[in-house]
């Protein structure tokens, strides 16, 4: 292992991300690079802080590059995230792909990849998906009948996400080497905290829900001065303006039948709920069924509210962030159209032009929904962090 890369969204970054750096580093990572989600999240949300704040976070506690995982990308499934994420890393020269995993074996992670790929999983998929149960309760249970054990794997979130990285490497046949670290004591979206070699751990999403002086024993100190300058300026997600936006720009569309995602008349259901919902949680409560799990009912609604295309294409080309001056050399090696600078990318071609002005419209929306309201623009006028 020489270039190590990393896809995270460090909403925020803590103790466990640094830790898991600093363990990546004492494997023999000479630099590791971090796609990290921009704009928007994978749950289907946007992020507490926005990109500045996070690279600097990252690049502070052991990280050497950051570059962006664009919002069309970033608000997705996990497997269009997985993919985007791997061709990314590719494209950038990166020989291995680290990734946290309840079960940190990436042997059988690459084959449990390999055996959804080959075609026997259809038909009793097919079937448990008729029942009603979700895709990943259906895919879980299909698994597990046809091969025993597999559907502990297809049951735990990081395990899921590590599968989808390793399917993404063998169907782009991607030189990436996965590598499955343990996942340190908290477990992911649980609200138990735990402690590792001295530092408290708290999965991202328990520290989502505190106050911000609260986030202190379980994240580094450079990062923890980070946000709260970044409170003081105003620039923590506020949850209340987030609705507001929201449902202003969903109550102006007629019709939802092209948004990416929708399938089984979600679309009127979506319609419906819009008419009388008061926040975005009443919304997605709404829309709610035992099929479709809350995190693709809120990125169908962020998707609706932003026109989000049912269709993109690989991401193309790599924005980069922020570096240490020391990692600038790794960039001499892409296979993709590489900047600091958004406006350079957008005119490399039409489908980086496309992808650059969809981040641009979240991140417009998302400077909305801080504490203190953001200018436009600001995809295409923020400077990278250099350290």
């Amino acid at each position: 292992m020489n270039f190590a890369g990393v896809i995270a969204e460090y909403d925020p970054f803590h103790n466990g991300h640094r830790a898991q750096l600093a363990l990546l580093r004492r494997q023999g990572a000479q630099t590791i690079a971090v796609c990290m989600s921009a704009g928007a999240v994978q749950r289907g949300g946007l992020p507490l802080y926005p990109e500045p704040v996070r690279v600097r976070a990252a690049l502070e506690s052991g990280a050497d590059m950051v570059i962006a995982l664009p919002a069309p990308y970033a608000c997705t499934t996990a497997q269009q995230f997985a993919a985007a994420g791997v061709r990314l890393l590719t494209a950038l020269g990166c020989d291995t792909l680290a990734f946290g995993a309840e079960t940190p074996d990436a042997a059988r992670l690459l084959e449990t990849a390999r055996f959804l790929r080959g075609g026997a999983l259809d038909e009793p998929l097919r079937t448990a998906l008729a029942e009603g149960q979700t895709f990943a309760a259906a895919r879980a249970a299909a698994a597990e009948a046809l091969w025993p054990g597999t559907g502990e794997l297809l049951r735990t979130p990081n395990n899921i996400l590590g599968i989808e990285y390793c399917g993404a490497i063998l169907d782009q046949n991607s030189p990436l080497r996965p590598l499955a670290l343990p996942r340190l004591v908290a477990a992911h979206g649980g609200s138990e905290t735990g402690e590792w070699q001295g530092d408290a751990i708290a999965s991202a999403s328990h520290l989502r829900t505190l106050p911000p002086e609260a986030l202190r024993p379980f994240v580094p100190e450079t990062a923890f001065a980070l946000y709260r300058q970044a409170d003081a300026q105003g620039l923590r997600l506020d949850k209340d303006k987030f609705s507001t936006a929201l449902l202003a720009l969903l109550r102006t569309k007629p019709d939802f039948s092209g948004v990416r995602g929708v399938s089984e008349g979600l679309e009127n259901r979506l319609t419906a709920a819009v008419r009388t919902a008061s926040d975005a949680e009443s919304l997605v409560d709404a829309l709610k069924t035992k099929r479709y799990p809350h995190a693709r009912l809120r990125r169908l609604v962020l998707d609706a509210a932003l026109d989000m295309p049912a269709r993109l294409p690989p991401p193309p080309y790599l924005h980069v962030l922020g570096a240490r001056k020391t990692a600038m050399p790794r960039l001499k090696q892409d296979t993709l159209p590489v900047s600091t600078s958004l406006s350079d990318l957008v005119r490399t071609g039409p489908e980086a032009e496309l992808i650059g002005r969809l981040h641009s419209r979240v991140v417009d929306f998302s400077s909305l929904c801080r504490a203190q309201t953001g200018p436009m623009g600001l995809a295409f006028t923020t400077k990278p962090v250099v350290l």
